[in-house]
């Protein structure tokens, strides 16, 4: 039995995993934006040709080595491409005695959206990495000691943060109290005596035995542990550490945890030196944590990091969305120049004869490569404009024509700014460049509507305003058969 609680404490069930299988893919998608996973298994002596290697955006592979020799497997989670002349700052996630780097998949989710990147490791006895026995904490310290030197040796890296739960927390702590450069900590389920913790799991077990047995034989313990994993589990008290601790930090402990009690944070709370806050919540030891947690998080990091702004523009594409066509694949551009010339002079004389207010037209550029910016402008936070029943064409053809079909409202106008004269109808592009009329309500009285009708002649502005239009369409319908491939101009492709 004592063997038993001997590897409670130094030999954990160790996580045997496949990266390409648990981790993220090194390359994938969250939230709009391209991220990618670099792995990190070299050795330090070569760390200035894998920056070279990095610049030109290969694939390289670093090794982490401790202060004992061990190898330690990790990973790097980043945007591709990284931002231009700008450094992001990252969090090191901390596993607990049990776990690998595949714990911090939730850290990823959370964090990446905030433009913080995330590096995790397999502690030295744990996961990947070598090593045979944990400390639980006592050596972690190295390991994150070394983490942390690798990234501050990256320019692209600003601050770092570190978000710990159980053996990760008192890593944590640990590290902390010796490195007050840490922007701040996320310390979830942290104990503060490993002794104690001892003592207290002895009656969490129920185990039956006298207390000067069970001393004696967390002192033979002790001797073993000593000689095996090379620490001493007296030497494992957080709250003279906490003392001297002046990092912010967040603590967090689930309720019903009877692993270690919720008591350990709340002593360690007391005594820490630092800016501190300790958020309590449902679940036990092992429990998914619920989302108000990771939002808390998620604002911490956020305060205590500084990260970029994520600019809400993505970048227009540089081609007009007429399926499969782009430009420079075959096209006049002297003719496409030409036509969305005619189309821009028509859209102007229209706006003039319209009585409603409208911003004034941009210059027109000087080549076709700069139109897409100008006439397509696309936004992600934008809505679509146009009216879904102003569609002539299903919903698999609205995105590869979508563009197409606003071509003749380059300068951004809204359409209903063309009916702002008069009420009685209201005018819309479709993606075949034909018009509706969209009928005025039927409450109103007709007879009253005919008479104005027969008194009020139709002005020089309204036929302007018409010719135009009908010139926008033709223009349009010009464009689009000029454009596509001969057969394909009413082929409709579904989304994929």
């Amino acid at each position: 039995m004592i063997d038993q609680f001997i590897n409670f404490v130094i030999r954990p069930p160790r996580a045997e995993y496949d990266p390409e299988q648990y981790l993220w893919e090194k390359e994938f998608t969250l939230a709009g934006r391209t991220y990618i996973r670099q792995d990190l298994e070299a050795s330090m002596d070569i760390f200035c040709c894998i920056l070279l290697f990095y610049l030109i955006y290969l694939f390289v592979i670093l090794q982490l080595k401790n202060s004992r020799g061990y190898t330690l497997q990790c990973s790097h989670y980043l945007p591709s491409p990284f931002p231009e002349n700008a450094s992001l700052p990252c969090v090191i996630y901390c596993h607990g005695n049990s776990g690998c780097r595949a714990d911090a998949n939730e850290a990823v989710v959370v964090l990446l959206p905030s433009n913080i990147t995330v590096f995790t490791l397999d502690f030295s006895g744990s996961g990947l990495s070598e090593g045979d026995y944990v400390s639980l904490g006592w050596h972690e310290k190295d390991d994150l000691k070394m983490a942390v030197s690798y990234l501050r040796s990256n320019k692209q890296i600003s601050g770092i943060g570190l978000w710990g739960r159980s053996m990760g927390a008192v890593t944590s702590i640990l590290y902390g109290a010796e490195d007050p450069y840490i922007a701040g900590m996320v310390l979830d389920s942290a104990f503060s005596n490993l002794y104690t913790l001892m003592m207290e799991l002895v009656d969490v077990y129920k185990i039956r035995l006298p207390k000067f047995t069970v001393k004696m034989a967390v002192q033979y313990m002790r001797r073993v542990i000593e000689k095996k994993a090379k620490f001493d589990i007296m030497d494992l008290k957080l709250l003279p550490v906490a003392a001297k601790t002046f990092i912010p930090a967040l603590f967090a402990h689930a309720n019903d945890d009877k692993f270690i009690q919720p008591h350990h944070t709340e002593l360690i709370s007391k005594v820490y030196a630092g800016d501190k806050n300790v958020i309590r919540f449902n679940g036990d030891h092992n429990s998914s944590r619920p989302q108000s947690f990771f939002d808390s998080v998620a604002v911490f990091f956020c305060k205590v990091l500084h990260p970029p702004p994520i600019p809400r523009t993505r970048k227009v594409d540089k081609y007009f969305n007429l399926g499969s066509l782009r430009l420079g694949s075959g096209l006049d551009e002297s003719l496409l120049y030409e036509i969305l010339s005619s189309l821009r002079s028509a859209a102007s004389t229209t706006d003039a004869a319209s009585s409603s207010s409208s911003a004034p037209n941009a210059s027109f550029v000087d080549s076709v490569g700069g139109l897409p910016s100008e006439v397509v402008p696309v936004t992600t936070d934008e809505p679509d404009v146009l009216n879904r029943d102003s569609y002539s064409c299903n919903s698999s053809t609205r995105e590869s024509w979508g563009r197409c079909s606003i071509m003749g409202n380059s300068d951004e106008e809204p359409t209903t700014d063309h009916g702002a004269e008069d009420n009685a109808s209201e005018l819309f592009f479709t993606p075949m460049g034909s018009m509706r009329e969209i009928l005025p309500d039927k409450k109103e009285d007709e007879k009253s509507q005919k008479e104005k009708k027969k008194k009020k002649k139709p002005d020089k502005a309204k036929k302007i305003k018409s010719d135009g239009l009908e010139k926008i369409e033709s223009l349009s319908r010009r464009l689009r058969r000029c454009c596509m491939p001969r057969g394909s101009f009413h082929q409709r492709h579904q989304s994929s």
